[in-house]
């Protein structure tokens, strides 16, 4: 019998793990994925001279704000100050919470991106059920839930 267990455990795949991080804001305080437990939440990957980021902060700006069951997280993935961060957006403001990644030790759960920008999708449990690598428009993000919730 414990064989025939092991295997259909093998079979399974692994369990669906929680994901969690806590990073650091723009303004000195700091914000916990598990704190969004029960909504959608868009974690977003980016950098200040990634073009096609540049593009996608409008847009999931708008996400933000237009659905009180999605939250979108932007995780400032650069080497840089945080007040470059602040300067660089007051020509692209963003709706949503910046945190701060730190490029040599990235959150576990997460690690670090392979391209910028990419989105990770995070459902009301806290598992990792999409991820987007490249550009990503909030039609795109909508569709994927709306399609399975």
């Amino acid at each position: 019998m414990r064989p025939l267990l092991f295997l259909l455990l093998l079979l399974a795949g692994p369990a669906t793990a929680e994901l969690d991080f806590e990073l650091p804001t723009l303004d000195g305080g700091s914000e916990r994925l598990s704190d969004y437990r029960g909504q959608w939440v868009v974690v977003n990957y980016w950098a200040t001279w990634c073009k096609p980021c540049r593009k996608e902060i409008p847009d999931l700006s708008d996400l933000h704000d237009s659905r009180d069951d999605i939250t979108v997280l932007g995780l400032a993935f650069e080497d840089t100050e945080p007040a470059d961060f602040e300067a660089f957006l007051q020509s692209f403001p963003a709706s949503y919470p910046i945190l701060i990644v730190d490029v040599y030790d990235p959150p576990a759960d997460l690690g670090s991106p392979r391209v910028l920008p990419t989105t990770y999708l995070i459902d009301g449990s806290g598992a990792m059920v999409e991820t987007w690598l490249g550009p990503v428009t909030s039609e795109m993000i909508t569709a994927w839930i709306d399609e399975r919730d």
